[in-house]
């Protein structure tokens, strides 16, 4: 087994799609025509956006995204190698800072953004390579 999607619930898709065109650089791979699901190319694992109102329509409750309320415990991390210029142009394009770039014990910079639907957005530099001592 491996992961395919991540799917977020949001309020607006194309709204959501133009988002992260904008602020982090991606592009949109698929949207369907009923403007309700759409996907971003980010590789080997799918980013994916589907409407709130077509999940309620296969009977599933869940929180919904808001920049008001707190964010939901998960994350999308997208993963570059110049981090401090990744987290400027997103809050440049209007993703609300939560933590600037800093490095973590374990080697790697990372920063975090919310995005326009309140979501939590990790941008990190790669794991660092394990070395032969541990």
């Amino acid at each position: 087994m491996k992961l395919g999607y991540t799917i977020i619930y949001v309020a607006d898709v194309p709204a959501t799609v133009a988002f992260y065109e904008t602020a982090f650089g991606l592009k949109q791979r698929f949207m369907h025509e009923s403007r309700l699901y759409a996907e971003m190319d980010t590789g080997v694992t799918i980013l994916s956006f589907s409407a709130e109102e077509a999940v309620e329509l296969g009977e599933v409750t869940f929180s919904r995204n808001r920049r008001e309320a707190r964010p939901a415990g998960w994350e999308v991390c997208f993963v570059t190698e110049d981090v401090k210029s990744a987290f400027d142009r997103a809050v440049s394009h209007g993703c609300v800072a939560v933590k600037e770039p800093h490095e973590m014990p374990w080697g790697q910079e990372l920063s975090y953004v919310r995005d326009l639907n309140g979501c939590l957005v990790e941008i990190a530099t790669p794991m660092p390579a394990k070395t032969s001592d541990g």
